[in-house]
């Protein structure tokens, strides 16, 4: 389809954050073919379906470089008792989800991503095989990393970090199905990704298969790090060294890696990220729910390239990009800086660079991917636009988006979800979070909860 944006605003997202106003921008075979004056693309592609864009700003797509969209089935409960959580369940209600019910949380995640501008996320499960196909349906650009481990379970409970090589061959065959079954399909727009787990939870030798796998398929990778004190610790205890001097050690750290958190680093650490050109995801809002913050400007200045990412039992990108703002001024104990374009690229170009898309997506350039979303400015908290950019960010809210497009395509027009049926998706996770945290407390009494569920849901 070709499509003509008549008479907006586009913030284009481009290295000289040009801002186009009263202006049109063309799409077609899922890129973006011209920006300019809207009477002059109107004369030169009359065949074009128009659409009206007038008191609205389109913004590239926002990426999410670092999620678990089944989380949402544990919301309202693990943002307030800490990570590693203090409630000492054996399980969270996500983990008592059946195959049904995951793609279930997995549609209600795209929802709140989809209505917060995000077009691309990179999604991190165990056995994301079972709703790939959900997510591919949705129509935003994903990638997929099948969650790798080799911890010995039994051995972690006696308090024991042993490693099974067992584990780690099963984990490695299924990262290695999912990239034969996944990656490249829907004309790209499913990638695949490699994903071990964490500093804690990870052998040497899993570091290393890893990385061979992403080499293999020419893929990103991805890790936790440095996202509690109890990993720093373990990994201290255990490795003789930090979290990041352990992936050195192994080989593990380059500009193909998207280190997710990196709340805890030291000046040495991100002077090793930096060294090897790292990509940081910052997930500020779950970060800030937890009293945490990444050195995002340190990270920067030594050469990391930096995303943005929800992470837990949230996808509004548009949270993530205002907390990110807010609490590293506070961190800095400046008034200033990041400025909101600052931010804003994080959110966008950054994320691309970090994943390794940059050429594709990003910003509002002519050949690149058709990935998009529009506000509606015409909002009290929105008006005067006198800086179209600082005054999304401070005090845009999700419910402004009003379309979505991604890969050419619309994934939500007037404010309606294209490919998911949203009423019922709700309804189906409002009964099921609802039963399986009241399953999980009613299953385990002894263990402290201080918490009263509602009887039934809404």
């Amino acid at each position: 389809m070709e499509y003509l944006i008549r008479d907006s605003t586009v913030v284009t997202g481009s290295p000289d954050r040009l801002i186009w106003y009263k202006s049109a921008i063309l799409t077609k075979n899922g890129t973006i073919q011209d920006i300019g004056e809207t009477i002059l693309l109107e004369e030169k592609y009359p065949s074009a379906t128009r659409i009206e864009g007038e008191g609205k700003v389109i913004f590239p797509g926002l990426i999410n470089c670092h999620t678990h969209l089944l989380a949402t089935a544990d919301k309202g409960i693990l943002e307030d008792f800490g990570f590693p959580t203090t409630l000492k369940f054996p399980t969270t209600g996500r983990g008592l989800l059946d195959q049904e019910e995951r793609n279930v949380f997995a549609k209600l995640a795209c929802i709140e991503a989809i209505k917060s501008g995000t077009t691309t996320l990179l999604e991190i499960s165990d056995d994301i095989e079972e709703y790939a196909q959900t997510l591919d349906a949705t129509g935003l650009r994903v990638f997929l990393g099948e969650n790798m481990n080799d911890i010995d379970n039994a051995k972690l409970r006696e308090g024991l970090y042993e490693y099974s090589s067992h584990k780690r061959e099963i984990a490695v065959g299924k990262a290695s199905d999912l990239i034969n079954n996944w990656h490249g399909k829907s004309n790209g727009r499913i990638k695949g990704f490699v994903a071990p787990h964490a500093t804690e939870t990870v052998s040497p030798q899993l570091l290393r298969a890893s990385r061979d796998l992403a080499e293999k398929y020419e893929l990103g990778y991805t890790i936790h790090l440095s996202q509690s004190y109890e990993e720093i610790e373990v990994v201290k205890r255990i490795r003789g060294v930090l979290p990041t001097h352990y992936l050195f050690d192994n080989e593990f750290l380059s500009n193909r890696l998207v280190a997710a958190h990196c709340r805890y680093v030291n000046s040495s650490e991100i002077a090793l990220l930096g060294k090897k050109n790292t990509g940081i995801s910052h997930n500020s809002a779950i970060g800030a729910r937890r009293g945490a913050a990444a050195p995002v400007a340190e990270l920067l200045s030594a050469g990391c390239s930096i995303g943005m990412g929800s992470d837990n039992m949230a996808e509004d990108m548009v949270e993530v990009m205002r907390a990110a703002l807010f609490h590293e001024r506070v961190r800095r104990n400046d008034e200033i800086n990041p400025q909101p374009e600052d931010v804003l690229e994080w959110g966008t170009m950054g994320g691309a660079k970090t994943l390794g898309i940059a050429d594709e997506v990003g910003s509002l350039e002519i050949g690149k991917k058709a990935d998009l979303f529009m506000i509606d400015f015409k909002k009290a908290h929105l008006v005067p636009s006198l800086r179209i950019v600082s005054s999304f960010i401070h005090n845009g809210i999700s419910s402004d988006v009003t379309d979505v497009m991604v890969d050419g395509e619309w994934v939500m027009q007037n404010s309606s979800i294209k490919n998911i049926d949203e009423t019922k998706v709700i309804q189906q996770a409002e009964e099921i979070g609802h039963r399986v945290w009241n399953q999980l407390v009613k299953e385990n009494p002894d263990v402290p909860f201080p918490i009263n569920l509602p009887p039934a849901p809404l």
